[in-house]
């Protein structure tokens, strides 16, 4: 059983998984077709699982895939992250909105991000590991990114509880700013 909660953006959705718990440790089902289905009335088919870790202070993002778009369930399973989503779909009311959500190993949470949306986190732990499924599959020549750091977006990235600026990839550090992002129709 799952529990879905639309965000600012409605079709980004918080999903939080049902935990059984003792002094043992825990078990939850991470995915379950029928029940994501179920829960969220969203029916996909993922084609590729990730995995990546990354240090305190590391911003991934904002990522999406113009043609070949990729929604993504996201998760934590080591450490905590800021994980936030941007409407980039022209036609949508809430375009150019963000919405943004704390996800760890503790919380459990899991964050149902729909093509058309940027992506990306900030670790806020030690270090975080961070998986997540994609419906398609990942694509270089189609990649964009849209800076983080635009004002325009105004996204309140959580960096006071950092000790320094957030680390980019060179990548990040050129990507467009707002203004210029290609979007989708």
């Amino acid at each position: 059983m799952l529990k879905a909660t639309p965000t600012r953006l409605p079709e980004v959705l918080v999903i939080e998984p049902r935990v059984f718990g003792d002094e043992r440790g825990f078990f939850f089902e991470s995915y379950n077709r029928a029940a994501f289905r179920q829960a969220t009335g969203i029916d996909v088919d993922f084609v590729q699982d990730n995995h990546s870790r990354s240090a305190k202070g590391v911003l991934r993002g904002l990522h999406y895939q113009l043609h070949q778009p990729q929604g993504k369930l996201v998760r934590v399973t080591s450490g905590r992250v800021f994980d936030v989503a941007v409407d980039l779909r022209k036609s949508s009311p809430n375009l150019g909105r963000w919405a943004g959500v704390e996800l760890s190993a503790d919380n459990k949470r899991q964050l149902w991000v729909p093509a058309g949306f940027a992506h990306g986190f900030l670790v806020l732990s030690e270090h975080a590991d961070f998986l997540y499924k994609t419906t398609d599959y990942y694509a270089p020549a189609h990649e964009r990114a849209v800076a983080w750091n635009d004002p325009q977006l105004a996204i309140e990235w959580p960096l006071a509880e950092l000790t320094q600026a957030p680390a980019v990839s060179a990548k990040d550090a050129a990507a467009a700013p707002w203004a210029a992002a290609e979007l989708f129709d």
